[in-house]
Protein backbone atom coordinates (compact mmCIF):
# COMPACT_ATOMS: atom_id res chain seq x y z
CA UNK A 1 0.00 0.00 0.00
CA UNK A 2 1.00 3.62 -0.45
CA UNK A 3 -0.18 6.46 1.78
CA UNK A 4 -0.30 9.84 0.07
CA UNK A 5 2.20 12.33 1.52
CA UNK A 6 -0.80 14.55 2.27
CA UNK A 7 -2.11 11.90 4.68
CA UNK A 8 1.15 10.62 6.17
CA UNK A 9 1.71 11.05 9.89
CA UNK A 10 -1.93 10.31 10.75
CA UNK A 11 -1.51 6.63 11.63
CA UNK A 12 -3.03 5.35 8.39
CA UNK A 13 0.02 3.29 7.41
CA UNK A 14 0.23 1.81 10.91
CA UNK A 15 -3.45 0.80 10.82
CA UNK A 16 -3.05 -0.77 7.38
CA UNK A 17 0.05 -2.65 8.52
CA UNK A 18 -1.79 -3.79 11.65
CA UNK A 19 -4.58 -5.29 9.55
CA UNK A 20 -2.16 -6.93 7.11
CA UNK A 21 -0.03 -8.47 9.86
CA UNK A 22 -3.07 -9.62 11.86
CA UNK A 23 -4.31 -11.36 8.70
CA UNK A 24 -0.93 -13.07 8.26
CA UNK A 25 -0.69 -14.11 11.89
CA UNK A 26 -4.24 -15.52 11.97
CA UNK A 27 -3.33 -17.72 9.03
CA UNK A 28 -0.05 -18.89 10.52
CA UNK A 29 2.15 -17.23 7.91
CA UNK A 30 5.79 -17.94 8.73
CA UNK A 31 7.41 -15.09 6.80
CA UNK A 32 6.46 -11.97 4.82
CA UNK A 33 8.48 -10.10 2.20
CA UNK A 34 7.75 -6.57 1.09
CA UNK A 35 9.56 -4.13 -1.14
CA UNK A 36 10.15 -0.41 -1.16
CA UNK A 37 12.73 1.96 -2.56
CA UNK A 38 15.72 3.61 -0.92
CA UNK A 39 14.85 7.07 0.35
CA UNK A 40 11.29 6.27 1.43
CA UNK A 41 12.28 6.70 5.06
CA UNK A 42 8.75 6.83 6.50
CA UNK A 43 7.99 3.44 4.93
CA UNK A 44 11.24 1.95 6.19
CA UNK A 45 10.56 3.23 9.71
CA UNK A 46 7.08 1.66 9.64
CA UNK A 47 8.39 -1.70 8.43
CA UNK A 48 11.14 -1.79 11.05
CA UNK A 49 8.63 -0.84 13.76
CA UNK A 50 6.66 -3.97 12.79
CA UNK A 51 9.73 -6.21 13.03
CA UNK A 52 10.79 -6.29 9.38
CA UNK A 53 14.50 -6.20 8.61
CA UNK A 54 16.32 -5.23 5.44
CA UNK A 55 16.99 -8.48 3.59
CA UNK A 56 18.23 -7.41 0.15
CA UNK A 57 19.02 -4.33 -1.94
CA UNK A 58 19.46 -4.16 -5.69
CA UNK A 59 19.48 -1.61 -8.46
CA UNK A 60 16.37 -1.82 -10.65
CA UNK A 61 14.90 0.12 -13.51
CA UNK A 62 11.39 1.06 -12.43
CA UNK A 63 9.09 3.56 -14.13
CA UNK A 64 12.01 4.41 -16.43
CA UNK A 65 14.28 5.34 -13.49
CA UNK A 66 17.26 3.57 -11.92
CA UNK A 67 16.23 2.99 -8.32
CA UNK A 68 17.60 0.97 -5.42
CA UNK A 69 14.91 -1.54 -4.51
CA UNK A 70 14.91 -2.75 -0.91
CA UNK A 71 13.36 -6.03 0.18
CA UNK A 72 12.32 -6.36 3.82
CA UNK A 73 11.61 -9.62 5.63
CA UNK A 74 9.49 -10.45 8.68
CA UNK A 75 9.86 -13.91 10.21
CA UNK A 76 7.41 -15.25 12.79
CA UNK A 77 9.10 -15.55 16.16
CA UNK A 78 12.02 -13.21 15.43
CA UNK A 79 12.29 -10.33 17.85
CA UNK A 80 11.99 -6.86 16.32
Amino acid sequence: FIVSPKHQGKGIGNRLMSEAMAFCQRRGVEFVYLTTFEGLDAARHLYEKWGFRLDEEKEEETWGLRLREQRFLWVRGESS
